[in-house]
């Protein structure tokens, strides 16, 4: 294994197993899990690891018949045991039943759970082949999918019992006809037999001749000053090839979408817990972190700045030079005349929303692989959303023409949007080039919640006029976001969520402010809607809540403003269509609201008084009536 068989103070021991039906002898570490035996001694990589602590279930293996988390067993106690992996499953080459069900129902998205999935879902048919829905459920509870909803994979864990049971015949499984067009057909997935089988290979899977091991030095503080770094006793470890700082950067050190604010390791000073400080590449992932130990960086730490209503105060701390009033972007959209809005208005609503820093939890960990080719072109392979931002800020930041940087994108084990920002790929591009020897970087699941960004936490308030029709007179619009340490996607998603403010309501008279500033917190960075939930959320709420005060039907009061056909939209363009009309038809029509709705903001809060007691719900809205005309519906 390379990770502990190079590592000159570990005695390997010899496991006696037996693999996928195959007698196999293997050196490993004393204190080796089973999964890292699986992984780096057999190169059964089907097995992922996602999370290392036994919560996901992608590690899911059999052993002596058990399926069993084998990031949890020690690989000690494994000895003589037989052990079945996802590989194991198809060896003749036939997809199980399980495994074409998985490829029929498009069970498999980005498919890292998926091996994972397949063998819980065996576990359950072979333990009770008639299990129904909630037993199957409750036997696949120990397994993540952070794609699909687990529709789609229940339905196929169902048509597998049906066709095992011989309730459905074989040729349920078989792929649909699709004729002279795939338009209109549930066409298949060209992937997804990689991925019920495990074959797929995901950057963490990919390996290399010679290839190092990386591991980073991530700072404790939040805010603080470098005043030194001392790598000496990291760099004369035996097994490290090179030791990364700042200082090793060749070309331009700052990259960003749209800001060039961020280093590839800190410079001068760190800004957020868990930046990147330092670099080791050596032998094996142990020897890598052994020498990160021994790197010795004195800090004198600065006051930190974690609330974004503080960074707009004067003499917040300031965390880039270049924006002394720590704003990274604030983008103002007007139209019409806002007062004269209010003025026509006979309700004014107004409220503040908030929404909270969310973390993406895709199942693949970051994971990357450098290597410098016989042309000397730098290759970097990992899951990146934006490889051709990534090439062209890596071009700079190694001092080498864009024909000698290539980006190739691995199979991405769930993205949503955190994968987009580049976080780590320059670190491995260096250490290639250092060393000339392909360097590999998998984060744990713990630098993955430290180090990667999150969706922006928004704060905003938003004033509503109505007419007692129910059309909006004028809007007011402020979203306030943190966008932690460096600036990554933060101009594009204060953009769209000016853009998509006020929905998609036809709107005379509104003023939009959303900016965003930079805090010592993790930074953000794109996430699925970009931008638009934050400012959804808060648009949507107003809407119904502008409902229940002048009384009117949720749905109408959006019929009511909706754009059309030849409306302006909020930065005025004119729409040659609009299906909205259609949409709320359909809305409407599936959730059943003719039946007799129940209050737009829920029923109740609960039973809160006691059993059979309901409290009414309240506007939880401040509501100003003009003085000429104190409408009361």
């Amino acid at each position: 294994m390379p990770d502990t068989l190079t590592h000159p103070t570990v005695t390997a021991v010899t496991l006696d197993l037996t693999i996928n039906g195959r007698r196999q002898r293997v050196q490993a570490d004393p204190g080796a899990r089973l999964l890292d035996v699986l992984r780096d001694g057999l190169m059964l990589t089907g097995a992922k690891e996602g999370c290392g602590a036994g919560e996901c279930g992608t590690c899911s293996v059999f052993v002596d018949g058990k399926l069993i988390k084998s990031c949890l067993m020690p690989a000690a106690k494994a000895q003589g045991a037989e052990v079945e992996t996802v590989e194991g499953l198809a060896r003749t080459g036939d997809l199980t039943a399980v495994q074409k069900a998985f490829h029929k129902t498009g069970a498999s998205q980005c498919g890292y759970c998926i091996p994972g999935m397949v063998m819980a879902a065996t576990a359950t048919l072979r333990d009770n082949p008639d299990a129904d829905i909630e037993e199957i459920k409750e036997r696949m509870g120990g397994n993540i999918c952070r794609c699909t909803g687990y529709s789609k994979i229940f339905e196929a864990v169902e048509i597998a019992r049906d066709v095992i049971a011989g309730r459905l015949p074989h040729t349920a499984l078989d792929p649909e006809a699709v004729g002279n067009s795939f338009i209109g057909h549930n066409t298949r997935r060209l992937d997804a037999p990689s991925k019920v089988t495990g074959r797929l290979r995901y950057a963490g899977d990919m390996v290399m001749p010679g290839m190092l091991h990386m591991q980073v030095l991530r700072s404790p503080h939040a805010h603080a000053k470098i005043v030194s770094i001392d790598t000496t006793e990291a760099e004369a470890y035996p097994g490290v090839h090179c030791v990364l700082t700042c200082d090793d950067v060749p070309g331009e050190d700052g990259f960003g979408v749209f800001v060039e604010d961020q280093p590839v390791m800190a410079r001068d000073k760190v800004r957020h817990v868990g930046e990147a400080v330092a670099a080791v590449a050596a032998d094996s992932v142990r020897t890598a972190r052994e020498a990160m130990a021994l790197i010795r960086v004195e800090y004198d730490e600065l006051p930190g700045l974690f609330d974004p209503e503080d960074a707009l105060k004067s003499g917040a701390p300031v965390i880039h030079d270049y924006a002394a009033d720590n704003v990274v972007k604030h983008i103002p959209v007007r139209k019409g005349d806002i007062a004269a809005g209010f003025s026509a208005a006979d309700v004014i609503l107004e409220e503040s929303f908030s929404t909270q820093q969310v973390e993406h939890a895709y199942l693949e960990p970051e994971a990357g692989l450098a290597y410098v080719d016989h042309d000397g072109v730098v290759t970097v392979v990992s899951p990146s959303q934006n490889i051709t931002h990534h090439r062209h800020m890596l071009s700079h930041i190694i001092a080498k023409p864009i024909n000698k940087v290539r980006f190739i994108m691995s199979p991405v084990g769930g993205g949503f949007g955190g994968k987009e920002d580049m976080i780590y790929q320059g670190m491995l591009a260096l250490a290639a080039m250092k060393t000339r020897r392909p360097v590999k970087l998998v984060f744990t699941r713990e630098e993955s919640f430290v180090a990667s960004a999150k969706r922006h936490p928004s704060r905003t308030r938003c004033r509503m006029g109505l007419t007692k029709a129910g059309r909006i007179t004028a809007v007011e619009f402020e979203m306030l976001s943190d966008g932690g340490a460096y600036g990554m996607s933060s101009e594009g998603v204060m953009r769209k969520a000016a853009i998509l403010s006020c929905g998609p309501y036809e709107i005379e008279n509104l003023k939009v402010d959303t900016k965003v500033v930079y805090t010592n917190n993790t930074p953000s960075g794109a996430f699925r809607t970009f931008g638009g939930m934050q400012a959804q959320f808060a648009t949507e709420s107003m809407m119904d809540m502008a409902a229940e005060r002048l009384g009117m039907d949720p749905f109408e009061i959006r019929r009511v403003n909706m754009m059309r056909a030849g409306s302006l939209t909020h930065t005025q363009q004119k729409l040659a269509s609009a299906a909205i009309d259609r949409v709320l038809d359909a809305a409407e029509g599936a959730s059943g609201w003719e039946k007799g709705a129940p209050s737009v903001r829920g029923e109740s809060r609960g039973d809160l008084d006691g059993p059979g007691t309901r409290r009414p719900c309240t506007l939880g809205a401040r509501v100003r009536e003009t003085a000429t005309d104190r409408f009361r519906p």
